[in-house]
Order: structure tokens, then C-alpha cells, then sequence
């Protein structure tokens, strides 16, 4: 509303509001809104805030909206006067479209006239005018070549028009088709080209329907549900064109695209079902540039008949067979293989595959990808779905089972991605190209992830070999902890920690027993490998035991070594590379603990105790223990040659671990030669001790017998504590040589006979003799000294029992030959010592030990004072001759 200057100062309202198209083009503008701030701005503050009892009045909202009319009038005229300049520059753009077409077609016919012209001149050169061409023959050729080439550039230049009318027919179709689809949100012309039929025009028909689509994102965004400010250059404002309501370009070519997309799958179908690869290929390329393709891959994919059929069969039970389950939890039989339902999955799906990739290259030009999508299918849902019924089933049997079942499969499946590989499915018959190479191997790698995650797979493998372990020696183990008595003194410390691995791995083959997860399957294998019935496992206390369950066996640590030899070919196939050496040092340290701690060193414990709880005994002492020595060192060394060839060497790729693993083994073997060593020294304190025990029960007239006794002294070979101690020296040295062997067993028995050869020394200078005793004497030497020459000794220490025969001599030769010996004499610093000391004698004896072959003078004295002729002329003599 207008007023005029001087009413300015006498106004009681403020100037009213002024507008812009800016303020009603906003998708946001709402007319209640708009009318509701024109009344509230006409209102005076004062007034507002003023009391409630005066009088309404209606003058400043009646100037307001004269005022707001006023402008939206102004406004409307101006949108009138745009909107009629837009339309006739349409007008004005269409009419220069429809001249430009009719301009091109008049230039088309013309050349397609000249054309027509050019073609008749050359076909038909007679008809030139004389002047064209000359008589001359070689002119002639050469005006021919030259029509020929002019012939070919007209060719060349009509083909370019050619495609040129082409394009500016798919233009104006493509503009007409736009046409249709905004004003009457319908495709009638591509629908027609569609009825029509035909490859070419269903792949022309996706050609100009991509087209149009991408015409809609740019001219149409509001069906995209993209924002629109203000105008845009063809008059088109929230959806508007005039006072006509447009259509949704968007949702009317989508629809027709599908329509058109499933025709084309359906034609590609019919395509495969006839083998027509060439029409497979074009649907497939007008589908990849249609929308990447991913309909028609899914298509082929999806409803081919090797998915259908296993879809069908994927409710199949895994095989059944007993048998073929037993053999696969039984540790000491050979793994059967893969199971035959997932073996005959993988056959077919080599063949299918090797046939499919020869179709798949001749129908797709994007072949690698549609191969990519197959073999992603295959593992990911034939493969995968029936490999975890296997695995499931495996794992209802046993943990061996399971492992065994999981590393066949995965061998096997192994097996079939290098065949693929090689065989080179669409690269046939070339080797695969490395991306199809790299899918196979992270599809096979795949699969596994979830059983190799981390240190799952090792954890399965130690716990299955513990389990057999346990199995295999809880009789043992039970045995020996029944027998075992409380150490005490210093060996208390040293005895706990075999004490302790000696409960838990009885414990551990009970408790698991009892365990509510284990299986039947497995319970039965742990019992046969244990040797017990199932009713012997509800009290352990009741399982009746022998001496045979306490005592090594090798044939044991063999099967022990055989199952952990399959674990590591099966840990070496299953896991990385680079864990391996991790890998075995856990096997390694199961081994150690179980064979070499629990068994063998519980074994030598054993016998040990069993030795010096004998040292001081009053009765024969008993050494059965001995021949448990054998088996022990025997087992130690299968062990030792097991982890040096094998598991050491499978860790050289980590210098770190193998030293560990080295050290860890050299601990082991000095631990059980120790206690080996231990055994042997103990055995030989208790057999000494014994030997002394019963030559101190020798009788003091045993070799100066009386003469009424002569004729049966003469038939008695030996005197009854010889034969005792001969016999139990002979049994001693058998039991030893079941013991060790080689040099070992050389160096117990010169050690042994040294012993006894020190104490009859010893004995021989206690006892009186007379020319009887004599020859008893002489028969009781020469039969220690058989006994103890039929033992492997060393030959200096053979050379040293044979002084006892010497010593024999001395109690029955005469004075001259008496006389004769003492010029053979060793050496002695205490060849002037009178009598036979045991200083002497034990002199005599350390210096025998020390190599010397002869006796010494003080050895020769104190023999030879014992007999009873001694203080005769000639026997002085000899004596005062040393």
C-alpha cells in the first residue's frame, strides 16, 4: 500500500511487507502459514500488549492484505509474462528441430542421388561423353583406378552419413520416446520395438531404455529425490510443467527396464537350453551394460541344474557306515580316506566345472567373473554345507575322528583346486590365469579358517594325543601309583614332580572318562587302547594289575611314536608355514611329558627305588627290576632319533624354537641316563654288599679241614659259600646283560668284577691254610675266576681276575717254587709292610685297578702267611728273601 510523505509521521502502523518469487518458490511454503504472519504483523505491539477489553479493529489487517493482494497481483503478471517467453522459445527450438530434419533429409536424398549418378558412371563407362575418357589403353587403366578409389572415398564418406542418419534417427526416436515417458508416463514405442521380437531389437530396446534412463537423472531429478530451487531452464518447478502435473519418468522406466531384463534372461535361458552361445553372448553383453550384469550371472548361477540337484540331496545323511567310522577313531588303524558322500561331491563338482568353464567362455565376454561367481557358489554352498555334515558327524565319533576326517577333506579338496588349476577351466587347455588361481586357493582356505583359527587346530591335536596317551598308560600309571611309596629325605623334592605327572595322567584318563561330552565311540576306543572292560571303570581301586602293566614296553612307545608322527603329517598339512615350528614344539613338549617323564623315568624311578631299598638287605637280594633298564634306554633312544630327525628339523626356520626344542631334548636324555646310571651304580652297591655278606659267613676251617674229613673235601668242587655267591654273581650278570649291552654292559661288569675281585683279596688273607685247604683254596678261585671271565669285560680287567689264580698257587706250591713267583713281584711302597693289613690289600687292589698285572710284595706276603707250613725253614727263607 502507497501514502504519501506526510502521512509517514502520522502513521499508526508500520510500513507493510514487501515480496520476491523467492518467497513462494520453497517446497516449504504453506498459504495458512503465509496469511497467519501478515494478521501478526499488522498488529501493533502496543496494542497486543495492551488490556483485552478494547474494541477489535479491523483497519490494520485490511491495509495488510490490500497491500500483500497488491504485490501477488505485480508477482502473478510477471510469472505470467516468463511462462509465455519459455514457451514460445520452445516453439521456437522445436520448429528449428523439425527444419534441421527436413534440411538433413533433403541433403540425404540428394546424396543418395549423386550416389545413384556416381554408381551408374562407373558401372557404365561407355555411356560416358567421349571426353572423359581417351582411347589410349593405358590411360584408360589408369582413369579406371582412379573411378575406383573416388568409388571407395564416396563409399567411405556415405557410410559416415549413413551412420550419421542413423544417430540422428536415434536421436529423434530417443527424444520422441522421452516425449511419450513425461507426458503420458508411458514407453509405447519402445514397447512396440519390443512385441516386435528379435535379439536385435530387444538389445536395441536396452540400448535406448539405459539411455533414457540416464536422460531422467538429469532432466527429471525430482523422481530421483533430488531437490529443485527456483526454476530450471525447461520450466519444470517441484513436479510442475505449467499447470500440468507431470509423470514419473523414474518409476515408469524402471518398470519397463525389468520387463525387458527378465525377456532378455528369459531369451538367455532359451539361448543355454539350445547351446546358441553367439545369442548367450549378446544377451549377456547388453545385460553386463545394462546393469553390470549381476542378473544374468545370478540367472546362470543360480538355476543351474548341479545346484538344483544337490539342493535336493543336501538332506542326505552322511555315510553310515559303522565300520568306516570305527576304523576312524581307531588310533592304531590306517585313516580310511575322505568320506565317500563329500568324495562324490567333489568328483562331480570337478567334472561340472571343467565342463562349465568351456560354456562359460563362450556365452559371457566378462567370463572371468561369471567363473569367479560359480566357483564362489560351489565352495561356499555345495562344499561348505557338506563338509560341515561331515565334520559334525566326525565330531559325534571321536576327536580323532574328527581330525583325520577334517585333514582327508581337506587333502582332497586340495587335491581338486590343483587339478583345476591345472586343467585351466576357461584358460584350457593353458593353466588357469592367476586371478581365477587365487580365488580356488582363498576359496579352499576359507573353508578351513574357522577349524584353523588361531591355536585351535594344535589344542585339537594335543588333546586327541593326551587322550591315547593316557589311555595307553593308565595301567602303568595306576600301577605305579599304587606301589609308590612317600619319598623322604633330600630325594622328596626331586621324587615330587614325577609324583605329581604320575596322579594327573591317571586322573586325566578317569576324569575324562566320566566326562558327560564323551562319546561312545570314543569311551569304547579309550577302554580297548587301556586294555579294561567297561564295568572296570567305575572304581579304580578294582582293576586287577600285573607285574607285566609296571614294566616297559617298547612295542607301547612305538605306537605312541606312530600316533604322534600321524599328528605332525597332519599338523604340517593343515597349518601355515610359518607356525610350524610352534606347532611342533607343543608335540614335542606332550612327548617329553608323556613318554619321557610318566613313562620312562617312572619306570627307572621304580627300579631304582627297588635297588637301594636292597643295599643293606639280609636276605638274597631280589633284581628283577634290572631288565626294565633295556626297554627304558631303548625308548629314550627311539624319542631322542624321533625329535632330532624329525621334529627339530621342522623347526629350523625359527632359530629361537629350535634351540628351545634342542635343549629341552638334551634335558630329557641326561635326566633318564642320570637315573639310568643311578640304577646301575645302585645295583652294583646292592650286589657288592651282598657279596661281602655272604664271604663274611665264610667258616674259619673251610681251608684247614681236619684229616678225618679229607676223602669228602676231595669230592666237593667248591666250598657251599662259593657256590653261593658264584650262582648269584652268574644271575646278577644275566639280569645285567638284560639290562644294557655293548660297552655299557663292559663297563658294569669290569666294574663289578673289580669289586669282588677287591673283596676276595681281602677274604683270601682272613683264613688259616693247610695243604688241604689248599686245593679248596685253588677249586674256589678257579671258580669265581670262570664265573667272572664268562662276563664282558674289558682285558686289562680280565688280566687283573686272573691274579687270582696266582693267588691259589701260593697255598700249595712248595718253598722253590715260592722263591720263583717272588722275583716276579711288583713294585710296592708297601712291599716292606709286615703282615696282611687291610691297608696292604686294598693297596694291592687299587693298584691292580690301575693296571697293574702282577702282585705286590706286601699282596705276596700276606698270602703266603696264612699257610700253615709258614714258619717252616723254607717258607722263612722266601719271606726273608722279599
Amino acid at each position: 500500500m502507497e501514502r504519501g510523505p506526510s502521512s509517514s509521521s502520522r502513521a499508526l502502523f508500520p510500513k507493510g511487507p514487501s515480496f520476491t518469487i523467492e518467497d513462494f518458490s520453497n517446497e516449504d511454503f504453506i498459504a495458512r502459514d503465509f496469511v497467519d504472519s501478515l494478521a501478526e504483523t499488522a498488529v501493533p505491539a502496543n496494542r497486543r500488549s495492551g488490556p483485552a477489553h478494547q474494541a477489535f479493529d479491523p483497519k490494520p489487517l485490511i491495509r495488510t492484505f490490500e497491500n500483500a493482494l497488491s504485490q501477488l497481483g505485480a508477482l502473478s503478471e510477471e510469472l505470467q509474462e516468463k511462462e509465455s517467453e519459455l514457451l514460445s522459445q520452445v516453439r521456437r527450438a522445436e520448429t528449428q528441430h523439425d527444419q534441421t530434419l527436413e534440411t538433413l533429409g533433403r541433403k540425404l536424398d540428394q546424396s543418395m542421388a549423386q550416389f545413384e549418378a556416381l554408381d551408374l558412371s562407373l558401372n557404365n563407362p561407355t555411356s560416358a561423353s567421349n571426353g572423359s575418357f581417351s582411347s589410349n589403353g593405358a590411360n584408360g587403366n589408369s582413369r579406371s583406378d582412379g573411378g575406383g578409389n573416388i568409388a571407395v572415398q564416396i563409399g567411405e564418406k556415405l557410410e559416415e552419413l549413413d551412420r550419421k542418419r542413423r544417430k540422428a534417427q536415434d536421436a529423434n526416436f530417443l527424444i520422441q520416446c522421452w516425449t511419450e515417458v513425461t507426458e503420458t508416463g508411458q514407453v509405447t514405442s519402445l514397447e512396440e520395438i519390443q512385441r516386435q521380437g528379435g535379439a536385435e531389437n530387444k538389445v536395441r530396446c536396452a540400448v535406448i531404455a539405459r539411455q533414457l534412463m540416464r536422460i531422467s537423472q538429469r532432466l527429471d531429478p525430482v523422481s530421483w529425490g533430488q531437490q529443485m530451487n527456483g526454476f530450471r531452464g525447461n520450466g519444470i518447478t517441484n513436479g510442475v510443467i505449467g499447470n500440468v502435473r507431470k509423470h514419473n519418468t523414474r518409476e515408469a522406466l524402471e518398470k519397463f527396464s525389468e520387463v525387458l531384463e527378465q525377456d532378455l534372461l528369459k531369451q538367455f535361458n532359451n539361448s543355454y537350453r539350445r547351446q546358441n552361445f553367439d545369442d548367450m553372448m549378446e544377451c549377456a553383453k547388453v545385460l553386463h551394460d545394462f546393469n553390470g550384469g549381476a542378473s544374468v550371472i545370478a540367472t546362470f548361477v543360480n538355476q543351474h541344474q548341479f545346484f538344483i540337484d544337490r539342493d535336493q540331496l543336501i538332506t542326505d545323511e552322511v555315510t553310515t557306515d559303522g565300520e568306516l567310522w570305527d576304523q576312524l577313531a581307531d588310533p592304531d588303524s590306517d585313516p580310511p580316506g575322505v568320506e565317500p558322500s563329500l568324495q562324490s561331491l567333489i568328483d562331480e563338482v570337478k567334472i561340472v566345472m571343467q565342463e562349465e568353464s568351456f560354456i562359460i567362455k563362450r556365452a559371457f565376454p566378462y567370463y572371468e567373473t561369471v567363473l569367479i561367481k560359480f566357483i564362489q557358489r560351489v565352495f561356499q554352498q555345495s562344499i561348505q554345507q557338506r563338509l560341515e555334515m561331515v565334520l559334525d558327524k566326525a565330531e559325534t565319533v571321536s576327536s580323532l575322528a574328527f581330525l583325520r576326517s577334517l585333514h582327508a577333506s581337506r587333502s582332497y579338496i586340495s587335491s581338486l583346486v590343483e587339478d583345476l588349476k591345472t586343467h585351466g577351466l576357461t584358460e584350457h587347455p593353458e593353466p588357469c590365469s592367476a586371478q581365477i588361481a587365487q580365488t580356488l586357493d582363498q576359496q579352499l582356505e576359507e573353508l578351513f579358517v574357522p577349524y584353523l583359527v588361531g591355536n585351535s587346530y594344535i589344542d585339537r591335536e594335543r588333546k586327541s594325543l593326551e587322550e591315547m596317551y593316557n589311555s595307553l598308560l593308565f595301567k602303568f600309571t595306576l600301577y605305579h601309583s599304587r606301589k609308590k611309596k612317600a619319598p623322604t629325605g633330600f630325594m622328596a623334592a626331586i621324587a615330587q614332580q614325577g609324583t605329581q605327572l604320575l596322579a594327573s595322567a591317571k586322573d586325566a584318563y578317569t576324569e575324562r572318562l566320566d566326562s558327560s561330552d564323551l562319546t561312545p565311540t570314543q569311551k569304547a576306543m579309550m577302554l580297548r587302547v587301556a586294555g579294561l572292560q567297561d564295568n572296570n571303570t567305575n572304581n579304580k581301586n578294582e582293576v586287577d594289575l600285573s607285574e607285566e602293566d609296571g614294566i616297559l614296553s617298547v612295542a607301547y612307545a612305538k605306537r605312541m611314536i606312530i600316533w604322534l608322527a600321524e599328528s605332525v603329517r597332519r599338523t604340517l598339512e593343515m597349518g601355515s608355514a610359518s607356525e610350524t615350528p610352534k606347532d611342533v614344539n607343543v608335540l614335542l613338549n606332550l612327548l617329553l611329558t608323556s613318554m619321557g617323564q610318566v613313562y620312562v623315568e617312572t619306570a627307572l624311578d621304580a627300579a631304582l627305588d627297588a635297588a637301594t631299598s636292597q643295599e643293606n638287605a639280609k636276605t638274597e637280594p631280589d633284581m628283577s627290576y634290572l631288565p626294565s633298564i633295556r626297554p627304558a634306554v631303548t625308548i629314550t633312544n627311539i624319542m631322542s632319533r624321533f625329535i632330532t630327525t624329525v621334529l627339530i628339523r621342522l623347526a629350523e626356520s625359527n632359530t629361537t624354537v629350535r634351540r628351545s626344542m634342542e635343549a629341552q631334548a638334551k634335558t630329557a636324555v641326561e635326566a633318564t641316563e642320570r637315573k639310568t646310571n643311578a640304577v646301575m651304580k645302585s645295583t652294583m652297591d646292592v650286589a657288592v654288599n651282598w657279596v661281602g655278606r655272604t664271604l663274611a659267613q665264610q667258616k674259619k676251617l673251610d681251608f684247614r679241614p681236619k684229616d678225618d674229613n679229607l676223602e669228602g673235601l676231595v669230592d666237593a668242587l667248591q666250598t657251599s659259600t662259593c657256590q653261593a655267591i658264584c650262582t648269584f654273581l652268574s644271575r646278577v650278570a644275566s639280569l645285567a646283560g638284560q639290562a644294557v649291552d655293548g660297552h655299557n654292559l663292559e663297563v658294569f661288569s669290569s666294574e663289578l668284577a673289580l669289586s669282588v675281585h677287591r673283596l676276595l683279596f681281602e677274604h683270601l688273607k682272613k683264613f688259616p691254610v693247610n695243604a688241604t685247604g689248599g686245593l679248596m683254596v685253588t677249586k674256589d678261585i678257579a671258580k669265581y675266576v670262570s664265573t667272572m671271565k664268562e662276563w664282558s669285560l674289558t682285558k686289562d680287567v680280565e688280566q687283573i681276575v686272573e691274579l687270582l689264580t696266582e693267588v691259589g698257587y701260593l697255598f700249595i706250591i712248595g718253598p722253590e717254587a715260592l722263591r720263583e713267583r717272588s722275583r716276579n713281584l711288583a713294585s710296592s711302597s708297601s712291599s716292606g709292610t709286615s703282615g696282611g693289613g687291610g691297608s696292604s690289600s686294598s693297596k694291592g687292589g687299587l693298584a691292580a685297578a690301575k693296571g697293574e698285572k702282577k702282585l705286590n710284595k706286601a699282596d705276596f706276603k700276606a698270602f703266603v702267611q696264612r699257610r700253615e707250613d709258614v714258619s717252616t725253614v723254607g717258607i722263612q727263607s722266601v719271606l726273608a728273601g722279599l
